[in-house]
């Protein structure tokens, strides 16, 4: 007969060997070590490609598309050239474009080349086929509705943004950071002028849109894929508005003068505003100057004011003189000459006097009314309806006392003829 087992006493379990211990540990960092690993040393896969926003609808041709700011995706470069190798190309027909021929004035003309050319260079670097690639582009624009009509406005459009320009070296700085040599400009300006003139670079066909391979703007999944050129990648709006019909707009409008590139184009630096070659050291010390200098009221007019201007001051900062002149008056009438000789010292003006004023600034917050006027033949690059109007008047009266004031002449069309009254006084 067995004995009763004792039902409190402990059964210690037996105490695992050596190698039971040994078992475990190496499974405990099998279950650390394996997962990393397969992490480290498992192939990537190749990135999607996938569209980085929702395919917007293809723009009909009853409205125009929108032309949206420049955005990149974050990718690494080599993630970028696997997406936009993995889009494929379009394959619908590129036709070639039509030829372009710029019929403007010389200056016109001079700095539409110069500006055409400096988006070759920037854009391409100095090489031909590149460059024949970005001027087609450009030209392509300027047919183009949703673009700016000039080429200079279409190469520096929203270049006053600090970043999402359309062409990046227009406001990321390039301009100021690297010059080309004369040889590579004087290439560049020679496509130009070619493509100005009718030649054609026809592998791009009606393309208005362009990215090097390394980076994926977020409209490159919403355009037409058309060709590779080097390193950058061409496309078309989809639809009707990359076909051959939607170029069908001649250029129009003036040249603008673009001060970036008064370094290159005799052309811009002719015509840009003195002022806007300053730094911004020597523009302060101008206009320091200048309030320093400002004379009182006209005689028996206290809200008046007859000024000689230095001519290079910027055309913003002489807005800010006059408003600094004025100060807290409510009614208040500043004008202003480039040639002390030129200056009045009283009071009515004579024609000739309002025929050479270079600025005039009339306040009468009494009625609503603020309004400054450059004359246009002295600041060149005014917006036309800022600019003072050409001016007719009809033959001077002398005045009939010969030791009296100027006599003033009727005014029928001029710079201050309906705001000032004539430069009167009140």
């Amino acid at each position: 007969m067995h004995a009763p087992i004792a039902l409190d006493r402990p059964v210690r379990p037996a105490a695992p060997g050596p190698w039971l211990r040994a078992i475990t540990v190496l499974i405990a960092l099998a279950a650390l070590i394996g997962p990393a690993l397969v992490v480290r040393f498992a192939p990537r896969p190749a990135p999607r490609a996938h569209r980085l926003a929702p395919t917007p609808r293809v723009v009909p041709p009853t409205e125009v598309p929108p032309v949206e700011p420049v955005a990149i995706e974050n990718l690494a470069p080599d993630d970028a050239r696997a997406i936009n190798a993995a889009i494929p190309f379009s394959s619908d027909p590129v036709p070639a474009a039509r030829p372009f021929r710029l019929d403007a004035p010389p200056v016109d003309r001079a700095r539409a080349i110069d500006c055409l050319a400096a988006a070759e260079l920037y854009e391409a670097g100095d090489e031909a086929t590149g460059e024949r690639a970005v001027a087609q582009v450009v030209l392509n624009r300027l047919r183009h509705p949703a673009f700016p009509k000039t080429v200079c406005g279409v190469v520096f459009q929203g270049s006053e943004r600090s970043t999402g320009c359309q062409f990046t070296f227009t406001c990321d700085g390039a301009l100021q950071r690297h010059a080309w040599s004369a040889i590579a400009w004087s290439r560049a300006r020679l496509i130009a002028e070619a493509a100005l003139t009718g030649a054609v670079d026809g592998k791009v066909g009606y393309a208005t849109h362009y990215h090097t391979d390394w980076v994926v703007p977020y409209w490159s999944a919403s355009l037409d894929k058309i060709a590779a050129v080097g390193p950058h990648l061409f496309f078309r709006w989809a639809g009707w508005w990359g076909t051959p019909g939607a170029f069908a707009r001649r250029a129009g409008g003036s040249e603008p003068a673009i001060a970036a590139l008064a370094l290159y184009s005799p052309a811009h630096r002719a015509g840009v505003l003195a002022g806007d070659l300053l730094t911004p050291e020597a523009r302060l010390a101008l206009v320091n100057g200048a309030i320093a200098k400002l004379p009182p009221p006209v005689a028996g007019d206290a809200n008046s004011f007859l000024v000689t201007i230095d001519p290079a001051i910027p055309a913003g900062d002489l807005a800010r003189l006059a408003v600094h002149s004025c100060g807290e008056r409510s009614y208040c009438k500043f004008m202003a000459w480039t040639k002390a000789a030129d200056t009045p010292r009283h009071l009515p003006l004579a024609s000739g006097q309002i025929a050479t004023m270079a600025f005039s600034y009339f306040r009468d917050h009494d009625h609503y009314f603020d309004k400054m006027l450059w004359n246009c033949r002295v600041f060149v690059g005014i917006p036309k309806p800022q600019c003072m109007k050409a001016q007719t008047f009809q033959p001077t009266i002398p005045a009939a006392d010969p030791s009296g004031p100027i006599a003033e002449p009727p005014v029928t069309d001029g710079p201050l003829a309906s705001d000032l009254g004539n430069a009167s006084g009140r």
